[in-house]
């Protein structure tokens, strides 16, 4: 390829993200596809790999013609309510096309080779003052989602138990669980094992536990009797007081069902906090979506969504998605540790001089800090939204889905064919606690058994079918960028009312 090919790839990407700009500002009438679509997207895959290839450009237009239309509009409509699946802002979308163009591997911190490391480090502190969180949380790194930045606040916090526990038995022949292995540093911390104590965690914490060696029946649930999402802090305190197990409280900052928190203000993290060094406990938050309540602004309207997130910097560890609430494409999760160079004791790669980078550096190798060796530059979104919008514009965008989600949960309220979850006696109850998530289920059995299914059967949004005290209901989780809430609104009214008369 020539310097001319590279310039004409150059403006044809240019182009093509131009193309894909106007597709993604197109009005939807629908956010899933329909069966045409889908039938047709299909049939077009190829059965086996055409020896000579068919070219670029008859490529360019089977995946615009072909396969893009039999795609959900998960990013592109803010009618999407699944999954809690943010959309990309443009600026994002923007830098996310320089991310492939240039495609940067940002793993070693090379400061004469490029400066995608130190885009990386800043964006981790831009992102730390967003939060609201000192400066002793710039320590972290982007990952893959969640699911993974729960894996590094469980490891950091696995290594810190073991170490602190041999370390208390006066054990100095073995150093860590990243070092000798987590059978020999439980035998020799004299440890029956591991455990989690959590109230409702999301299932990626969950699976954290399987990955790590917790193990998921040792995700013990520590809440209160009657309210299953809120810490018994005395029940806490017994288990970390007779368990010959070392252990990690993880706090739910935003339950995936109604996006409430297990915490109640300030009070309750700091009561935790105390318990976790008194017994030597690893403190983690796992801050999804949840945490970008912190967003919010002093109106009273926020407080009882507010008290949520305070004290969280009182914790040893956060987990929290990009993709989510701040609106920057897949994959992109963050982790951050109060802790400089715990996340190193495990992550480190042992012998591998040529991937060390400049070891007197400020700024970590990445690949030294967290799963992977090889890494997209996904920072480069983060970095270019939050510096395109600041931390006002954020502040608007998750107070005007929070509006949308409280006049819907008001109006199902008072609706005589549905349930606003969870049940409450007055509206004013239930709408001061509503976040960004809205549960809601059918009055009429049969119906509210196919609830979900007749909502998204109209193609025009999409709610996720789950359960509540036994009986399926449905989620609308509201995420994207675009909502604006007296447009949206009277569309969902139209829907759910179509649907609970039969229509």
């Amino acid at each position: 390829m020539n310097v001319n090919d590279v310039k004409a790839t150059a403006k044809e990407h240019g182009q093509l993200q131009e193309k894909l700009w106007e597709i993604s500002q197109t009005e939807q009438s629908t956010v899933l596809p329909d069966a045409a679509s889908l039938t047709r997207a299909r049939a077009s895959l190829p059965q086996s790999l055409d020896r000579n290839g068919i070219g670029y450009a008859e490529t360019r237009r089977h995946v615009l013609e072909d396969l893009v239309p039999a795609f959900n509009k998960s990013s592109i409509s803010p009618l999407y309510y699944g999954f809690v699946t943010g959309g990309i802002t443009p600026a994002a979308l923007f830098a996310d096309g320089i991310v492939s163009a240039y495609d940067q591997n940002v793993q070693v911190h090379l400061t004469e080779h490029t400066i995608a490391t130190d885009v990386e480090y800043t964006t981790l502190g831009l992102l730390v003052d967003l939060l609201q969180l000192g400066c002793e949380w710039h320590n972290g790194t982007f990952t893959t989602g969640a699911t993974a930045s729960n894996i590094l606040g469980l490891a950091c916090g696995r290594e810190y138990i073991l170490r602190t526990a041999l370390e208390r038995k006066g054990v100095s022949f073995v150093k860590s669980a990243g070092e000798s292995g987590l059978f020999e540093t439980m035998q020799a911390a004299g440890l029956a094992g591991l455990q989690i104590l959590s109230t409702m965690p999301h299932s990626s914490l969950v699976k954290s536990a399987g990955i790590l060696g917790f193990g998921r029946a040792n995700v013990k649930d520590v809440s209160i009797n009657g309210d299953p999402l809120r810490f018994d802090l005395d029940l806490v305190e017994s288990e970390l007081r007779t368990s010959n197990k070392a252990t990690i409280v993880a706090v739910s900052c935003g339950e995936v069902n109604t996006g409430y928190f297990a915490t109640g203000g300030l009070g309750d993290m700091q009561a935790l906090r105390k318990l976790c060094d008194q017994y030597a406990a690893w403190l983690h938050v796992d801050g999804a979506f949840g945490i970008f309540a912190r967003l919010l602004s002093d109106d009273p309207q926020y407080n009882a969504v507010k008290k949520g997130c305070e004290g969280i910097e009182l914790a040893d560890s956060i987990a929290g998605d990009g993709h989510k609430m701040l609106n920057v494409p897949y994959d992109c999760g963050f982790f951050l540790c109060r802790h400089k160079n715990e996340a190193f004791d495990v992550f480190q790669n042992a012998n591998a001089a040529y991937l060390t980078g400049n070891s007197a550096a400020s700024i970590p190798s990445p690949l030294n800090i967290g799963l992977e060796n090889s890494r997209r530059f996904r920072a480069l979104p983060v970095y270019a939204s939050l510096v395109a919008y600041g931390s006002t514009g954020y502040q608007a965008m998750v107070q005007e889905q929070i509006r949308l989600a409280r006049m819907i949960a008001g109006w199902l309220f008072d609706h005589p064919k549905y349930n606003a979850l969870p049940e409450v006696t007055s509206k004013e109850a239930l709408v001061e606690r509503v976040y960004t998530i809205v549960l809601f289920s059918a009055k009429d059995e049969e119906l509210n058994r196919q609830l979900a299914a007749k909502v998204d059967a109209t193609l025009r949004i999409f709610v996720s079918g789950t359960s509540w005290q036994g009986r399926p209901a449905c989620r609308l989780a509201i995420s994207n960028w675009r909502v604006q809430a007296d447009k949206d609104f009277p569309v969902v009214k139209e829907i759910l009312d179509s649907v609970a008369e039969g229509a």
